[in-house]
């Protein structure tokens, strides 16, 4: 079976925005070969640490914000 990875590490952005704390911090529950890719993309800072929580860069943290949007965010219903 060929997998999407791009498309996993997307969706794991967005979702790791849900878990937001301290500006720029989101827990580390996601699964290790996930978090190198977003690392290796330029997304988070090195997750291999002993902290609970993984580090946005500037561009990932708009980025998941974008996504979570994208993916999670529905429309507004004209009233």
């Amino acid at each position: 079976m060929n997998i999407n990875t791009d498309a996993i590490d997307e969706v794991a952005l967005a979702l790791l925005h849900l878990t937001l704390h301290d500006h720029c911090r989101a827990w580390k529950g996601f699964d290790w070969d996930v978090l190198n890719r977003l690392y290796e993309k330029g997304f988070i800072c090195d997750p291999v640490n002993k902290t609970k929580s993984v580090v946005f860069t500037e561009e990932g943290l708009r980025e998941s914000e974008r996504l979570f949007k994208q993916h999670f965010v529905l429309p507004e219903r004209g009233g």
